[in-house]
């Protein structure tokens, strides 16, 4: 389901440029494959608010294909970045799709529990994408939080659930309530404490952008 509208998202998807061909390329096939990367929209928005803050280490939580990760290197130069992949399928196409686009020394990818990965990472992180098992995205985010440098920036992608996080009608069949049921405990999660700055926007799927504390 499209949260916003489908002429709205069809006008906004004329304004969309790839940053390379081969992106475009990559962002297809992931795309004829049923392989979930971010949308067109929630890319766009990134690609300028990195710009924007300009990150020097990234800590992405759900690599997939590696396409956002890419997308990240190729928009800021000389960011680097840290990837976690629990899929071992997914895993080896992202190594291959990085090692492609000549990113390997500044992708690091690894395979396996992201909870277990991050706890051995240096806390020095100043943006955290987070896009993996939503059912799991307050977990990811406290792990993450305590890798980050003072003022860092967290992402979360896909906080709206296609509209069912607002509403359990939204939810065909039942089968996502589990998801439904932690994303809503995160997010009431991420308002209610004070010692943070979030907000929630409507842009692709739903993205909630979380400022830590300067303090």
């Amino acid at each position: 389901m499209n949260i916003t509208n489908d002429i709205v998202t069809e006008y906004i998807h004329n304004f969309y440029k790839p940053l390379s061909n081969e992106l475009d390329d990559l962002r297809e096939q992931s795309e004829n494959n049923n392989i979930p990367i971010i949308l067109k929209e929630t890319e766009n928005f990134l690609v300028n608010f990195l710009k924007i803050i300009k990150p020097k280490k990234i800590l992405e939580i759900g690599t997939a294909v590696g396409y956002s990760s890419i997308v990240f290197a190729t928009a800021i130069p000389g960011v680097k970045i840290t990837t976690i992949e629990k899929d071992e399928d997914l895993y080896t196409l992202a190594r291959y799709n990085i090692e492609r686009f000549a990113l390997t020394g500044r992708i690091n990818l690894f395979s396996g529990d992201a909870d277990d990965i991050i706890k051995t990472l240096n806390a020095d992180y100043d943006f955290v994408f987070i896009d993996a098992s939503k059912s799991h995205y307050r977990d990811f985010f406290k792990a993450a939080e305590k890798k980050c440098l003072t003022g860092a920036v967290i992402v979360s992608d896909n906080v709206l659930l296609k509209a069912s996080t607002v509403d359990d009608s939204f939810d065909k069949g039942r089968r996502h309530r589990t998801n439904i049921k932690r994303m809503r405990e995160f997010l009431n999660y991420l308002n209610e404490r004070e010692d943070l700055s979030t907000a929630l926007l409507s842009c692709g799927d739903g993205l909630a952008i979380t400022k830590l504390n300067d303090e």
